[in-house]
């Protein structure tokens, strides 16, 4: 008795001691850095999805690293957000064709700030199509900036592999035309620039509608509640803790200039 009484303290220790397991009953993915160079860094954040993350001089804030998403079933791949170049977008492509195997099937710029879509033509020159929200590609060739080639007026859906992601417009906020992508078979959601990280402040708002933003972070939040990853246009990833982070920033009644 003794004996059993002693073993069955080991096992509940053991069970202490071990990593907590997610929702669906695996262990929990570990993000690892898979490339990195003086342009590019690629992190991995669950089996498959990865961070893209490029930079973006800018006059105001310095340096900015900007991040995209790429989401991956099988061999094929689709991707959020360009680079902010061709020649990063160049390396992404060599990295998804080498690297991962894959074949890209589509390209979708979230608005049409440089950060997403600056990258672009090199997609283009691959054959890989682009699409976007008609609202990005209205002002994209307003600034004329490199624009998206299809266009959808709410929601797309996006097939690769076996899976599909989902691209939507909830509402204006860091511009008129923001979109966020939703991975459901692995819980990712990209926020891209109408998502902020934590602590961040409000960044540039020259394009912005403030009034609107907060409604539509808790629209998006309500959209996707089982959103496990959440991944901003700045910063680092995070969970539906930065959707509350970002609502809270720019609630009317908590406004100050930052």
């Amino acid at each position: 008795m003794r004996y059993l009484h002693h073993l069955w303290l080991l096992v509940l220790l053991l069970s202490r001691c071990a990593p907590p397991l997610d929702t669906k009953g695996s262990a929990p993915f570990v993000p690892a850095e898979r490339h990195h160079t003086g342009t590019l860094v690629i992190t991995q954040v669950s089996e498959n999805t990865f961070i893209h993350t490029s930079y973006h001089q800018t006059e105001d804030f310095g340096k900015v690293p900007c991040n995209g998403l790429v989401v991956r079933d099988g061999r094929e791949v689709i991707i959020f957000d360009t680079p902010t170049k061709d020649s990063t977008s160049e390396e992404l492509i060599a990295w998804i064709t080498k690297e991962l195997d894959c074949t890209i099937k589509a390209i979708v710029p979230t608005h049409f700030h440089h950060d997403c879509l600056g990258g672009l033509n090199a997609f283009h020159q691959h054959g890989i199509p682009s699409y976007a929200y008609t609202r990005t590609i209205e002002l994209a060739t307003g600034a004329g900036a490199a624009v998206p080639q299809n266009a959808f007026s709410a929601t797309l859906v996006l097939h690769f592999g076996a899976e599909f992601a989902t691209s939507t417009f909830h509402g204006a906020g860091h511009t008129q035309d923001n979109v966020v992508g939703y991975f459901a078979k692995e819980e990712v959601l990209f926020g891209g620039c109408l998502v902020k990280e934590l602590d961040a402040g409000k960044g540039y708002l020259g394009d912005a509608d403030t009034t609107a933003w907060s409604a539509t972070v808790e629209r998006v939040k309500k959209a996707y509640p089982k959103a496990r990853i959440v991944v901003p246009g700045h910063g680092t990833h995070g969970g539906p803790e930065l959707l509350d982070y970002t609502a809270r920033l720019f609630r009317k009644a908590e406004w100050t200039d930052q």
